[in-house]
C-alpha cells in the first residue's frame, strides 16, 4: 500500500461511520436506480445469478439486488454501515477495495457507486486490477463516480475529516478503466443544481458517470495488484 493510503482510508471510514451513526439514509438518484435496473436486467440475461458490491453503505442497492433474486456479498470500509446493511439481513463485511477478502474469480458481476472516486490517480489501477481479480473472466464491473478535469482534492463541504476525491473527465475514465476490459456501457448525465449537484457543495461543476466494463476473457497478469 503506497504511503498514506492507510490514513486515508481511516479517515473515510470515520466520516461514513459518522454519518451511519446519524441514521441518515441516501438513496439513489432516479437516474442510478434506473442504470441499478437495467444491470440486474443484464446480469440475469446473461444468467449471472451472484454480485460483489464494492462499497456497501447502508445497504440500500444491496436489498434490490436481493430483491431480484440476485446472490448479493458486500464489503465497506465503515464498521457502522456494515451493521446497518447487515441489519437489513445483507451479507456484508468490513474490507477495503484494495485487499478484496475473496479467491480469484469469486464473482460474475461487481458493483460500485460512487465508492472508487475515493481512490488516487496513483492507486486506481492497482485498485481496478484487484476488482478484475475477484470478478470471474467476461464478467461484468459496473462503477459509479463524480465527474471532474483531474482534480485530487478534500470536499469543501465536510467539516470534520474532510473525504478526499479524485474527479477525473470523461476521456481519463475511459482510458484507465480501458486498461482492464472492454466498455459495455459508459452514459453521463447531470444531477440537480448548485449544492443539490453532488459532492463540492455547489463549488464543483460535475455530472455523474456511469459504465459497465466487461473483464478480459483470460485473467490479466496482476502485475500492478497491491501487496
Amino acid at each position: 500500500m503506497e504511503p498514506g493510503a492507510e490514513d486515508g482510508e481511516r479517515r473515510l471510514a470515520d466520516y461514513y461511520n459518522r454519518r451511519a451513526a446519524s441514521g441518515c439514509d441516501h438513496p439513489p438518484s432516479r437516474n442510478r436506480a434506473e442504470q441499478r435496473q437495467r444491470f440486474i436486467a443484464l446480469l440475469k440475461s446473461e444468467g449471472r445469478h451472484s454480485v460483489l458490491e464494492v462499497g456497501t453503505g447502508t445497504g440500500l442497492d444491496g436489498l434490490k439486488f436481493v430483491q431480484a433474486g440476485i446472490h448479493y456479498t458486500g464489503v465497506d470500509l465503515a464498521e457502522g454501515q456494515v451493521r446497518l446493511a447487515r441489519a437489513r439481513g445483507l451479507e456484508v463485511s468490513v474490507a477495503s477495495a484494495r485487499r478484496l477478502p475473496f479467491p480469484k474469480g469469486s464473482f460474475p458481476a461487481l458493483w460500485s457507486m460512487s465508492t472508487l472516486l475515493h481512490i488516487p490517480a496513483y492507486d486506481i489501477d492497482a485498485v481496478l486490477a484487484e476488482l478484475v481479480r475477484v470478478t470471474a473472466p467476461g464478467g461484468l464491473i459496473a462503477v459509479g463516480l463524480w465527474s471532474g478535469e483531474g482534480e485530487e482534492l478534500l470536499n469543501p463541504e465536510d467539516d470534520v475529516e474532510p473525504r478526499f476525491f479524485s474527479r477525473r473527465s470523461d476521456a481519463t475514465v475511459r482510458e484507465v478503466f480501458g486498461r482492464h476490459g472492454d466498455f459495455e456501457d459508459f452514459v453521463t448525465w447531470q444531477e440537480g443544481a448548485g449544492t443539490e449537484s453532488g459532492p463540492g457543495a455547489g463549488h464543483w461543476t460535475q455530472h455523474y458517470q456511469f459504465l459497465v466494463l466487461r473483464t478480459p476473457a483470460s485473467p490479466p497478469d496482476q502485475v500492478g495488484r497491491m501487496s
